[in-house]
């Protein structure tokens, strides 16, 4: 069974990837991934925001000690740049580059950088060209501009993307792919939008930090860290409804738990499959499982590569286009009494 495919133009020996986590953050944890059977890595992302609370944490220290900050030249010029931030940054991106360096020389696979920053910056330019020089194979841009800025119209937010994927794109030359939301008001134009740019992959959908309230301290706590199968259901209907309305290829994210549902990713017209949760809970070995599992769904159907059934459920593939845009459940509530919600 040949479970070989590309993604962004990078063969890969199956569609299934280690999604950037704590999974991916370190060699040895990568080696353990590529001996398990992921056909590519996205290592964890170096986050901007992480870098400034570590910023925010390291000056309220060095203003006690040292008084105000320093400052400093760079490229060449006087800049307002305070020299504990410039050091934080340089600290962090050279443990990321030393990351994909020995990656790079450890495994086979491709290793896929991942950049999320959370608001427009010259960052994601300086960081996307330094991680290429590294050797990665690809960038995966995490990008999301929170719906909590109420200082910015929807246009201008939505306008950002396409700047910095611009700007990105003509700097480096390694394949670009973009992880976005679904929290757009015409997600479908914005997705066939975005395809049209120099991007070539789209990974459908990112994960956010949910909040909690424990009742008892009153404080705010993390929630549902992990994705459940049922969140499956968003990025499949996506997928389905994109996969031939699109300029680049896609990557089905959040809510891949076992076998079935890359099968049913790749159904919709996935190119690739991105998996997190599923190897939290069950560990790196279950990629051999979910990799059983289409063997031998493949063989029971006699399909033996996957672009003998990618797509083959998809909303333009389909018998009923329309059951991919219905919004409420007729068919199953119609015809049922009695039904306690």
């Amino acid at each position: 069974m040949d479970l070989s495919t590309t993604y962004m133009g990078i063969p890969i020996k199956n569609p299934i990837i280690a999604g950037s986590s704590g999974l991916t953050g370190s060699v040895e944890k990568v080696k353990t991934l590529e001996s398990c059977g992921a056909g590519a890595v996205v290592l964890k992302s170096i986050f901007q925001e992480e870098i400034m609370y570590e910023y925010a944490d390291f000056m309220k220290t060095a203003k006690e000690q040292h008084g105000a900050p320093q400052y400093f030249d760079y490229d060449g010029r006087k800049n307002p740049i305070e020299y504990y931030d410039y050091v934080i940054r340089e600290k962090n991106l050279q443990k990321y580059i030393t990351l994909i360096e020995e990656c790079k020389k450890t495994v086979s696979i491709p290793v896929m950088a991942s950049i999320n920053c959370f608001f427009h910056s010259a960052d994601w330019l300086s960081f996307a060209t330094h991680l290429e020089s590294a050797g990665a194979d690809a960038l995966e841009l995490n990008m999301f501009f929170p719906p909590t800025d109420f200082k910015h119209t929807r246009e201008a937010k939505e306008a950002l993307y396409f700047e910095i994927v611009d700007k990105i794109t003509q700097a480096v030359s390694i394949p670009v792919a973009l992880k976005i939301s679904p929290y757009f008001t015409d997600l479908g134009p914005m997705i066939q939008r975005l395809s049209n740019t120099d991007i070539k992959g789209l990974v459908l959908f990112n994960r956010f930090f949910s909040p909690d309230f424990d009742i008892h301290t009153m404080e705010v706590k993390p929630s549902f860290v992990f994705s459940t199968p049922s969140d499956l259901a968003m990025s499949l209907r996506w997928i389905a409804v994109m996969a031939e309305k699109v300029a680049c290829d896609l990557a089905a994210s959040t809510g891949v738990h076992d076998g079935t549902a890359v099968i049913k990713q790749l159904l919709a017209g996935a190119d690739a499959v991105q998996v997190v949760s599923s190897l939290y809970k069950n560990g790196p070995e279950y990629l051999k499982e979910m990799l059983g599992d289409l063997e031998k769904w493949m063989a029971k159907k006699k399909f033996r590569r996957l672009s003998n059934f990618k797509g083959k459920m998809s909303q333009d593939k389909s018998t009923d286009p329309a059951i991919y845009e219905r919004a409420q459940f007729m068919r199953y509530f119609g015809g049922k009494k009695n039904v306690t919600l």
